[in-house]
């Protein structure tokens, strides 16, 4: 088996507790066990990215730049508990959305694989190396799309949930 060198994560599900359109650190509450999943992950040499589609923002209900301090935010929180992700990939586009900017049909809004792919490049991490957990079958469908194993978490423990998939990547 390839070794693993990259873990994509979806954020609302996955991260934290999915609250609709979450955009305030303030109303953030972390999935049992995430952070120090992520921070699991990196003492094993694998870097975490998060690819999220925030449609948020093409409906008006918060800014890019909402989106860019929350994840800042997270990455400070993420670090404390003595972890990293390495980057944030987000989808502000809808089809038919109300913000005309943002209305359209893009190839990086899941479960199109365009953040996946992106990640790939940037991170030079061939789809072997790597796997996506998402909390949706359309994580798991753009993981597909990209090359990329894809895992659907249902809850509990995030850090059991990683090290039962890299118990079964070996």
């Amino acid at each position: 088996m390839a070794e693993i060198k990259l873990c994509l994560l979806d954020r609302d599900g996955v991260l934290n507790v999915d609250k609709a359109y979450l955009y305030k650190p303030e109303a953030v509450e972390w999935v049992t066990d995430s952070l120090k999943a992520i921070a699991w992950l990196n003492r094993k040499g694998i870097k975490v990215a998060v690819v999220t589609n925030q449609s948020g923002v093409a409906r008006g209900y918060f800014s890019e730049s909402d989106v860019i301090k929350l994840h800042a935010w997270m990455q400070e929180e993420v670090q404390k508990a003595g972890g990293n992700i390495s980057a944030f990939y987000y989808c502000p586009h809808l089809p038919g959305a109300p913000v005309k900017e943002y209305d359209r049909d893009c190839n990086c809004r899941k479960p199109k694989p365009g953040m996946i792919l992106q990640a790939l490049h940037d991170f030079c991490v061939g789809p072997e190396n790597a796997f996506m957990a998402g909390d949706s079958p359309r994580d798991v469908e753009a993981a597909e799309a990209a090359g990329v194993r894809g895992y659907l978490y249902h809850g509990g423990s995030l850090l059991e949930f990683m090290q039962g998939i890299l118990k079964e990547e070996k």
